[in-house]
């Protein structure tokens, strides 16, 4: 890679790895799903005049995909978050996508997984099963509803993935229309959700708007601009530009800069047990990525 696309990978690496941190923040002025439904409404609405359609891509499709993404994936996400799961460990929980993305390539797209791949999510397997075990203490203190949402939430990234595959198949793919168009479909869902869900508790919309500070807004337009649309719209140009075995092992270092900025944002201390299951995700994600060269080398 040339060292300006280094530069711009690392950007993305950062910007993903402390994503959990304005999460976080975030929702202690708002709840989960409204939270999520202000992401997508900044992440859309003032971009639709300025930004077309993409032309190959049917309403269908951008309905799916926004809607499995927005609904799914990140309202389980932040109700993880909400209800009692570390922005560190989050980190780590979520990288269980890229297993969950193999076994249902395999089952839905008939591509056979390679042995070291099968090793990789026995190894990552394990250590999310330790992660699990684990509880911690004080702002480490991880819950066990918590941790099955943030694997739900991986689950629905992996079923977004494939949702995206079919896009780029579908004609020439440009990630920022795409994203901006399929935003729109999570906000109206999002906010019927919460008005339903979560206003016996949190209070309405309307209430919840009006007391919500500089955080919820600092936090929202992070998780727009920086997270969606820069962090989303840099990594599939550099996987235009290179190869996947180059730039996706990158992504490893997205949970390590995510538990650094849950430490020192939160002074979240990982146990014993999160650090081994951690490293437990991390070697298997290694194997995932690098199997093949080793086992040619062999």
């Amino acid at each position: 890679m040339r060292r300006s696309d280094w530069g711009w990978a690392l950007l993305v690496i950062v910007i993903w790895g402390v994503n959990f941190v304005p999460m976080k923040l975030g929702l202690q002025e708002l709840s989960p799903l409204l939270l999520s439904a202000m992401r997508f409404c900044l992440a859309s609405l003032p971009f639709l005049l300025f930004i077309r359609k993409p032309a190959s891509l049917t309403w269908r499709l951008l309905a799916l995909y926004g809607l499995v993404q927005g609904v799914g994936q990140f309202g389980l996400l932040f109700a993880g978050l909400a209800l009692g799961m570390p922005a560190g460990m989050a980190s780590v929980v979520l990288q269980a996508q890229a297993f969950i993305s193999m076994l249902l390539g395999a089952l839905f797209l008939r591509e056979q997984p390679k042995p070291w791949q099968w090793m990789g999510l026995i190894v990552a397997s394990a250590g999310l099963g330790v992660i699990a075990m684990a509880r911690g203490e004080g702002s480490g203190s991880m819950s066990l509803i918590g941790f099955v949402l943030t694997l739900g939430s991986a689950a629905l990234w992996s079923v977004a993935n494939l949702i995206t595959r079919h896009a780029a198949k579908s004609g020439p793919y440009e990630p920022l229309p795409f994203l901006v168009w399929s935003s729109i479909f999570p906000i109206i869902p999002l906010l019927i959700l919460s008005q339903w869900l979560e206003s016996p508790h949190f209070g309405s919309i309307a209430t919840q708007l009006q007391a919500a500070g500089w955080v919820a807004v600092g936090s929202v337009a992070y998780l727009a601009l920086a997270s969606t649309l820069l962090g989303y719209g840099l990594w599939t140009k550099l996987l235009q530009r290179y190869s996947v075995g180059t730039v996706a092992p990158l992504s490893l270092l997205v949970p390590v800069i995510g538990i650094v900025s849950g430490m020192l944002a939160f002074g979240e201390r990982p146990v014993l047990q999160h650090w081994l299951g951690t490293l437990g995700v991390l070697v298997g994600m290694a194997i995932n990525q690098w199997g093949g060269r080793w086992a040619k080398k062999d």
